[in-house]
Parts: structure tokens; C-alpha cells; sequence
């Protein structure tokens, strides 16, 4: 346990090493994820002439903290894993004793740890600028909403590199994830919570991924009406399909890699 310990530790090390080098490049990949602050000034203005199930207090904060969830969920993993089948640097990697996936889960994990400096500016930016939004979460709560949180990157992750498993057999496979953005922006609760959404939408919004990747993990932290179990269930159910099927992909794919040196 020691030696796994010790190794992991190398292994994350040598990657936020990696990550620091282009913390600049990682403050606009921050400032890129700011659609919801942009629309959290058209929800408290539309919450101030109409009757919405948050108040405007309410939906400042639900667009501020799924501004920061978004900041533990976002993977990017489909535009490397391309990059390393077209370029065929995929072969070096296969020569380790380690599964290729880690080095994209390490180099995410890492990425996540840089921008906690900004998560912690942006905190304390938000609620200097915008005070009556100010809140304490209840122990409870927050605790459950890091752990969905970690939850709810892993899903997003294993979504992402099973749509990258496609590289093995076409070019363009991150064409795959640009149309399933479309359905994120929408359904995600990124531009706009899930509570206004027409009952029978939202009931079979809430069987798909999507939801569960952002709307979720905010929806606890700052205590909305949630089924937990329900939706711990059901993301733990699509982390389940989604693994089998990238681990399938995946062998199929590699019987047929032609990369350099293989």
C-alpha cells in the first residue's frame, strides 16, 4: 500500500509540475467557463418582473456555484486522446505498465488543484460584489456536495473519453463531443436551473447524464429540493455503463491501432 501510495504521489507530482507551467493559459480556461455569470444578471432581472421558483438571491447563487462546480467538472480529454492517435504518440504510451487513461486522469486531477488559488479569488470576488448572496453552506450539504462533485467530474470524464475511444476510426472524433455540448449547455442547468423547466421535461431530463454533471452537485451545495439517493443512484449507473463501454471500445480499438511503431 505503501509503494501504490508513494507512486501515485510521483505520478501527480510530475503532472501539477507540468500543470503550473501553464497556469496563465489555465487563468483563461477560467475565464472561457463564464457563460453562467453572464446570464445570472438576465436571471435576476427576469426573477424581478416574474414569479420563478428561486428568488433573485437564489439564482444569484445557484449561477455562481455552478460557475464554480464547473470549475472541478470540465475535462477536456477527447481533444488529446485525438491528438495522440493522429499523431501516433499513443504507441509510446502503450509501452508503459500503466493504463493511458491515468496519465489523462493525472493530468485533470493536477489541473484541478492549480485552480483552486482562483476558485478561492473568485469566492471572495463574488460576495464583495454581490454581499446579500452571501451564505454558509450547512456541513452537511457541503460535504455531500464535494463528494457529488468528485462524482460528477468522473462521470463527465469517463463520457468524454468514451466518445474519444472513436479516434481509433475516425479523425474527427471530438466532432462527437461538439454535438453533445449542445445538449450540455441546455440541459446541464448551466444557462438556466433546472426548477423552471416543465415538470415532464425535467422528470426525463433527470434520467439522462447530463443533469448530474452540474445542476446536481450546485443544486446541494446551496440546498435546492434534490432526491439524493435518486440521483446518486443514477449517477453512479451511468459511470457504470459508460465504464463498460469505453473499456469495450477500447479493446476493440486498439486490435486495430496503426500508429507509429505498432
Amino acid at each position: 500500500m505503501h509503494w501504490i501510495i508513494k507512486k501515485t504521489f510521483t505520478f501527480l507530482s510530475v503532472y501539477y509540475a507540468y500543470m503550473i507551467e501553464y497556469r496563465a493559459e489555465i487563468f483563461l480556461w477560467v475565464l472561457s467557463g463564464a457563460l453562467p455569470i453572464i446570464l445570472m444578471g438576465a436571471w435576476i432581472e427576469a426573477a424581478t418582473q416574474s414569479e420563478f421558483e428561486l428568488s433573485t438571491v437564489e439564482f444569484a447563487r445557484y449561477f455562481f456555484c455552478i460557475f464554480q462546480v464547473r470549475q472541478f467538472t470540465n475535462v477536456w480529454v477527447i481533444w488529446d486522446f485525438e491528438k495522440e492517435i493522429l499523431e501516433g504518440r499513443l504507441s509510446f504510451k502503450l509501452l508503459y505498465p500503466l493504463d493511458p487513461g491515468w496519465h489523462h486522469v493525472a493530468r485533470h486531477i493536477t489541473e484541478k488543484i492549480t485552480r483552486l488559488p482562483l476558485f478561492i479569488f473568485c469566492t471572495i470576488l463574488f460576495f464583495l460584489l454581490y454581499p446579500k448572496a452571501f451564505w454558509i453552506p450547512d456541513l452537511f450539504h457541503l460535504l455531500l456536495a464535494c463528494l457529488v462533485t468528485v462524482i460528477a467530474f468522473a462521470l463527465n470524464f469517463l463520457i468524454q473519453y468514451t466518445f474519444a475511444m472513436f479516434a481509433f476510426w475516425t479523425e474527427r472524433a471530438s466532432a462527437i463531443q461538439q454535438f453533445w455540448s449542445l445538449a450540455y449547455i441546455f440541459l446541464s442547468g448551466m444557462t438556466a436551473p433546472l426548477d423552471v423547466f416543465p415538470d415532464g421535461v425535467r422528470e426525463i431530463v433527470m434520467w439522462t447524464p447530463i443533469p448530474y454533471t452540474a445542476y446536481f452537485p450546485t443544486a446541494l451545495l446551496i440546498a435546492l429540493p434534490v432526491n439524493i439517493i435518486y440521483g446518486l443512484l443514477i449517477m453512479i449507473g451511468w459511470c457504470f455503463i459508460f465504464f463498460i463501454v469505453n473499456r469495450w471500445l477500447w479493446r476493440r480499438g486498439i486490435k486495430q491501432y496503426s500508429g507509429m511503431g505498432v
